[in-house]
């Protein structure tokens, strides 16, 4: 029996993950997530897909971020009535990411019409907070480690991969076959997340491939953030980490608790500016049992910042002249509080930006990373005079000697890989480390391709 694998989403690019597996009683959508970055890219949440929604039989998710998730509402509205599984974690995590993203695209839709910058008239959300909330309906969530059958033909198997809470290699057996995909890989030795699990083997396989043509710095991040923060703290600047909610700020808070413990950073407040984070960091602290901390560490860490939840509290950080540290959502400054932080701040000299990971190319962090004079934020074009800076080595994503490794776990090659999840250079650069290192069957697929996987 042929199955057939279409990739409508993160093939030749890092977002949009959505891998629809068809076969003779199964048709299921791996992951289900939103386009970043460049317009283009961009667009394709707004166009018709490549797809009936409506036949399908089940989504399964990876894990929460939006590029993997965030697209749920829209397949929901086109008529998915189907199971999503996943993760409790990640069921947890999506409860938090969807309505923040339904909720913000509203306020942008809103803003954007107010202030008459949208060549829409009127300008609309792509979904609404009470569509990404009416989704969470439709999660099911599955334990690591056990099978959990779905239809006549088909069993799923989820199996922790690090990256952030609830994250999963997912394993399905479809007509006497297994497929796995690999999800957003975890860094072994991680300081909060727990290392990927080693698969032994697999018929087929999607990797992914953030990281695919680069290693991260083997470096202490606690003291690179001590040698980042303490010339701007120190000469009454203020520090704005644009972070992603979920994980990255996580991490962030443990190393900030670890410095400020050690006194190896002045005492000066640290806000937590994000309804989601905050949100995402009480779930780091109730699953502790799916991180590397003690429900007391992670805890303690979480308590480090302060948390600021309305928008009069938010705004009072661009007033208060203090040095000071903020974290706010995004990661990638594609939206949320973090613009009106970025329009008071970029254009002090004194300040600093820190980003903390991957920028996809079109976003405002990777204009930001490759030294941008000027950003438009909110309609308006503002002057970047603060110092910008990026600490890769606190990416969640395994770099490209760390996907290898996990990689030479399996104890059989299969009967092809596919490299997705990665711009084209990237993955290009790791399927030849796979070909030339492993010598398995290996190809980078492009967006819309569909291969048969025969017998």
């Amino acid at each position: 029996m042929s199955i057939k694998l279409g990739f409508y989403g993160a093939a030749g690019t890092v977002t949009g993950s959505k891998y629809l597996v068809q076969a003779e009683r199964a048709r299921l959508l791996v992951d289900c997530g939103l386009f970043q970055g460049f317009k283009t890219l961009r667009l394709r949440n707004w166009a018709k897909p490549d797809f009936n929604s409506a036949d399908i039989a089940a989504v399964v998710l990876t894990h929460a971020h939006l590029d993997h998730s965030g697209y749920l509402p829209v397949l929901i509205r086109q008529g998915f009535a189907g199971p999503i599984l996943c993760t409790p974690a990640t069921r947890d995590l999506c409860e938090v990411l969807l309505s923040d993203s339904g909720h913000l695209q509203e306020r942008e839709a809103e803003f954007a019409n107010r202030r008459g910058y949208s060549k829409h008239k009127p300008a609309q959300p792509l979904y609404t907070q009470q569509e990404a909330e009416a989704a969470l309906k439709q999660f099911r969530t599955v334990e690591f480690g056990r099978d959990h059958v779905l239809g006549e033909t088909c069993r799923v198997r989820f199996d922790p991969a690090g990256h952030i809470l609830g994250a999963a290699i997912v394993s399905l057996a479809v007509a006497g076959r297994k497929l796995v995909f690999s999800g957003d890989l975890g860094r072994a030795g991680s300081a909060t997340m727990p290392d990927p699990t080693t698969v032994s083997e697999a018929d087929y396989l999607v990797v992914e491939s953030t990281y695919g043509n680069r290693r991260h710095p083997q470096l202490d991040p606690e003291e690179e953030l001590a040698e980042r923060l303490n010339p701007i703290l120190r000469s009454g600047g203020t520090v704005l980490i644009p972070a992603f909610a979920v994980g990255r700020t996580q991490t962030l808070l443990y190393h900030l608790y670890k410095l400020k413990q050690g006194q190896r950073i002045p005492d000066v407040p640290v806000y937590l500016d994000s309804p989601m984070a905050i949100n995402a960091s009480n779930l780091f602290i109730r699953h502790a049992d799916a991180n590397r901390l003690t429900a007391a560490e992670s805890g303690a860490a979480c308590a480090v910042a302060r948390y600021t939840r309305s928008v009069e509290e938010s705004k009072q950080l661009d007033i208060d002249t203090a040095p000071k540290i903020i974290i706010s959502a995004s990661g990638m400054a594609t939206g949320g509080r973090v613009l009106h932080h970025l329009r008071r701040y970029a254009p002090g000299a004194g300040n600093l930006i820190l980003f903390s990971g991957f920028q996809a190319g079109g976003t405002r962090g990777a204009a930001l990373v490759e030294g941008a004079e000027s950003i438009k934020l909110l309609g308006d074009y503002v002057p970047v005079r603060a110092a910008v800076s990026n600490l890769d080595m606190l990416s969640a994503h395994a770099d490209a000697d760390g996907i290898m490794a996990w990689l030479k776990g399996f104890s059989r090659s299969p009967s092809r890989c596919f490299v997705c999840h990665g711009e084209p250079a990237a993955a290009d650069a790791l399927r030849r480390r796979i070909a030339d290192e492993l010598h398995w069957p290996v190809s980078a697929p492009e967006h819309r391709d569909v291969v048969s996987l025969d017998d």
